[in-house]
């Protein structure tokens, strides 16, 4: 762009159109270099003035300040009228490196905005045109970065939302009502799709919870950014701080952009089995039985249960089956052993189990198949994307036969294709840790947590799926723990209650069942 000031001329270099958001800064050097610098939709524009485009009489500075005014004067009043222009010219206040921030700043006129907000959405419910989207998304690489946006969203009255993974069962962290922005810790990570932020924040259990407890419970140190920007360790963030983190969910209380953790010893070889139950074949007396064995093995060895509507490979018809699958920090031997004392029922053979190493093992627990890389666990690549609700719950005591008799019933309901319910159980390190040690009470009282979810693949069919699933809740009333009805916090379910219009107090939101 040229433009002519009486004589002389003003040249300006870009790529893209000036928007009404911008920061300058002059900088007079010995050739009377000016630089200003223009924050634009989607990035950011440097403008140079060199004085050889300029007159060379004594009041070229003085013109150029004057071009410099003009442009603030036109475009100051509606930079200043709302807090999206004032955050994107904030963050160019607040940001030591401009080239940096504007790398990692995603506006909706940026052509890369849409793809970097789906990226991380692992449930397709929140991927239409009518879910609400994020003002900016900021992809920071520099906990510095993290530290402008915080600062930022404040002075501009924006609310933040956090995203480690896109696990997020109701798009908490990449949705709202209100203004808002998106952190997304993408680019501050090593780890497969679900990012540790949340993972950890909210407990984070996994096939060790019955040997060493919650990822959460072996957390030693984190670094926290607050709302006021300040960068807090264990020490200055104080025991309240750092016990909230552990359990009560990250996002609640800044962004947690490190985590320090307590490494625990695994065996070289590790054995996991997974052997299929039909109704057919026992299903439901062998889930019975597994709630007075599973959470009392030794401490060496999980089994959990995968409840699934399948197809019967002898008649083609719906059938439920019941998925046993396991971990054991040893070798099949003495597996068999163990197995043979106390669920003899379940009728595991040695050609049923594989000696794995830990890291095959983690592999075959993140759904994929024998023989694959590890490098698997390091791709943010999911292998399904889907829509779906779900739900959790506790059980303190065992349900009786007649309740999983009328609770398979449910499963075939036409209006649903593909249900689940995951069984996994506690015991173990999970009875020993006090409920106070860290915010994650569910301990001792509980024998195993029950995940719901129902899938499905057509965005039509939401409300027939949504609706099943809160009948299958509804039926379990009388079977799990009760005032109040517990729940994990990172299978969130809004059905449980949400703030409104963004606003709640405590004393309404603690009121429970």
């Amino acid at each position: 762009m040229t433009t002519k000031l009486g004589t002389r001329k003003l040249i300006v270099r870009h790529d893209v159109h000036i928007s009404d958001s911008f920061h300058f800064f002059i900088s007079f050097e010995k050739a009377y270099l000016i630089s200003f610098l223009v924050h634009i939709n989607g990035g950011f524009l440097n403008l140079l003035i060199s004085p050889n485009q300029l007159a060379t009489n004594g009041d070229s500075k003085h013109i150029t300040i004057l071009v410099l005014i003009f442009l603030v004067v036109i475009f100051s009043e509606t930079a200043h009228s709302d807090g999206y222009h004032g955050f994107l010219r904030c963050l160019t206040l607040h940001s030591q490196n401009y080239s940096a921030i504007s790398d990692v700043v995603y506006t909706p006129d940026n052509s890369s905005y849409l793809s970097t907000l789906q990226f991380s959405i692992r449930n397709l419910r929140f991927t239409s045109s009518t879910t609400p989207r994020p003002l900016v998304i900021i992809t920071p690489v520099l906990e510095s970065q993290v530290q402008a946006v915080v600062l930022c969203a404040k002075e501009n009255g924006m609310q933040i939302r956090t995203r480690s993974g896109g696990h997020d069962y109701e798009g908490l962290s990449y949705t709202s009502q209100v203004p808002f922005v998106v952190i997304d810790l993408m680019n501050l990570r090593a780890c497969p799709t679900v990012g540790v932020g949340g993972h950890f924040s909210g407990g984070g259990y996994g096939s060790l919870l019955r040997k060493y407890g919650l990822a959460a419970d072996n957390i030693i140190d984190a670094r926290l950014i607050d709302v006021n920007g300040r960068v807090l360790d264990r020490k200055s963030m104080g025991k309240e701080l750092f016990w909230a983190i552990r359990g009560g969910g990250g996002a609640s209380f800044g962004v947690i952009t490190a985590w320090k953790l307590n490494l625990v010893f695994v065996p070289e070889t590790v054995t996991v089995f997974s052997v299929d139950r039909i109704l057919e074949q026992n299903a439901i007396e062998l889930i019975y039985r597994w709630q007075y064995v599973a959470p009392s093995l030794p401490t060496d060895l999980l089994i959990g249960i995968s409840i699934n509507k399948v197809n019967s490979s002898k008649t083609g018809e719906k059938t439920i089956s019941a998925s046993f699958s396991s971990l054991f920090l040893g070798r099949v031997d003495r597996l068999l052993e163990l197995l043979k004392q106390s669920f003899p029922e379940l009728g595991v053979e040695k050609e049923d189990c594989t000696e794995v190493t830990w890291i095959e093992s983690a592999i075959l627990t993140g759904g994929y198949p024998t023989g694959v890389s590890p490098e698997v666990l390091a791709s943010r690549t999911p292998l399904t994307n889907i829509y779906f609700k779900a739900k959790s719950d506790y059980v303190r005591e065992p349900i009786p036969k007649i309740g999983f008799q009328k609770l398979l019933k449910l499963f075939y309901g036409k209006e649903v294709d593909m249900v689940q319910m995951n069984f996994i159980p506690y015991g173990g390190r999970m009875k020993e840790i006090p409920e106070s040690a860290i915010q994650f009470p569910h301990r001792a009282e509980n024998l195993y947590k029950i995940h719901y979810i129902v899938y499905w693949n057509e965005p039509q069919k939401d409300a027939s799926n949504i609706n099943w699933i809160r009948r299958l809740y509804s039926y379990m009333t009388p079977y799990v723990s009760k005032f109040p009805r517990a729940a994990y916090i990172n299978y969130i379910d809004l059905d449980l209650g949400m703030n409104n219009e963004g606003s709640t107090s405590y004393a309404k939101a603690s009121i429970g069942d």
